[in-house]
């Protein structure tokens, strides 16, 4: 594909940008050397979570086609590039647009106080080192929260089209057709089986230097230990949204910050799953998945602790 900075502006790029997936009836597209949409107010929230992740993971990924370097942040695999910055900055405008009483947070540093109780909290680029280095399991993900809890999530990854949605009041989707819901082996009605830990492949990660701290590496080994399987694959609102999807078994990780939690863990929920929080040795770990897995995963964890 060329650059977009190759695309004329005007009738033809217009063309081009449709091509690439974007969601056009939304809002008018201003044009230039990464189109994006303005995005209407009107939208629901769902439509516009949608949209957002939509526009954002596109944007990140033109913005890579066109040649990105990145940046340490607090390690060789934890990084930074433009594409983070310039998408969080797109979700930024569109949000102080069309919600300008809403709260914001993002992973690179938007910070906005909101009046209306509720917070929009994006992660624009989740597993940037993957996103860096060629690999398609990243994504763009957005969350809104309130007082009490997660309200809803939306997930895209856009190398590979699929866009994950489902709150409070949505049941989960993935491009728009309903996930099967969590529950009990022979539920009627195409439920999944709520399996048990030690059947099924628990997505995880884990930076190696923490393994070296007997504190986070005793409860990790217990609950790693206990899975049919463990993948590691570098983004926790992908790995999320394949649990809810049921491509993933069930997922645990500590210390994650909202943004690389809310969006997923909203989508779970809305499939029917279970999500916990549990700490252990000083650290919280996040966990999801059916409901018996979750809890066997908690007391895998505990199981670690030195108290």
């Amino acid at each position: 594909m060329a650059p977009l900075s190759s695309v004329p502006v005007g009738s033809s790029a217009a063309a081009r940008a449709d091509s690439l997936g974007r969601v056009t009836e939304l809002g008018k597209h201003r044009l230039g050397r990464h189109s994006t949409a303005e995005l209407d107010p009107a939208l629901d929230d769902y439509q516009l979570a949608e949209a957002l992740v939509r526009e954002a993971g596109t944007l990140a990924l033109l913005m890579r086609q066109a040649g990105l370097e990145g940046r340490q942040k607090t390690s060789v695999s934890d990084v930074v590039t433009a594409a983070d910055h310039a998408a969080e900055a797109y979700v930024l405008e569109q949000l102080q647009r069309c919600r300008p009483d809403d709260g914001i947070l993002g992973e690179e540093g938007s910070s906005v106080a909101g009046r209306s109780g509720r917070t929009w909290v994006i992660d624009p680029v989740d597993g940037t080192y993957n996103f860096l280095h060629g690999s398609t399991y990243w994504c763009s993900a957005i969350a809104l929260k309130d007082g009490s809890g997660v309200l809803l999530g939306a997930v895209f990854q856009p190398e590979e089209d699929k866009l994950w949605l489902g709150g409070t009041s949505r049941h989960a989707t993935l491009n728009g057709d309903r996930l099967a819901t969590f529950g009990p082996a022979g539920s009627a009605g195409g439920s999944r089986s709520d399996t048990p830990l030690s059947e099924l492949g628990a997505a995880t990660y884990i930076h190696p230097t923490w393994l070296a701290d007997p504190m986070c590496a005793m409860p990790w080994h217990a609950a790693a230990t206990s899975a049919a399987a463990l993948r590691m694959f570098g983004s926790g609102s992908c790995d999320l949204s394949r649990v809810a999807d049921g491509e993933l078994g069930c997922w645990f990780q500590h210390s994650c910050p909202e943004w690389d939690w809310l969006p997923g863990q909203a989508i779970v929920l809305a499939a029917g799953g279970a999500a916990d929080v549990v700490r252990v040795n000083g650290l919280d770990w996040f966990l999801a998945g059916g409901t018996t897995a979750v809890r066997q995963l908690r007391a895998a964890l505990e199981s670690g602790s030195v108290a």
